[in-house]
């Protein structure tokens, strides 16, 4: 599952990095993935922030589907450091 936040990010299920179908954000243009701890910039003018943060920040200006806002909020539940996605 996949959900594009923006022509730079996607949430995703599908990358090669997570196991067991872990939720990361892509960068789709390095094909770096973050997990909702890691520290990612989004855009230049966000500056840096948590990943959990860019995705809430990044699915406001989205309309995303009942499904895809439940792997939002998923990604940003799991930060803390734990692994409860």
């Amino acid at each position: 599952m996949t959900v594009n936040l923006s022509p730079t990010w996607r949430l995703s299920t599908d990358n090669a990095a997570p196991s067991s179908g872990r939720l990361v954000l892509v960068n789709r243009t390095t094909g770096e993935a973050f997990g909702p701890g890691d520290t990612v910039k989004p855009y230049p003018s966000y500056g840096f922030m948590p990943a959990s943060d860019a995705v809430r920040r990044l699915a406001k200006m989205k309309q995303l589907d009942e499904e895809r806002l439940a792997l939002v909020g998923r990604f940003i539940k799991g930060t803390k450091g734990d692994e409860r996605q």
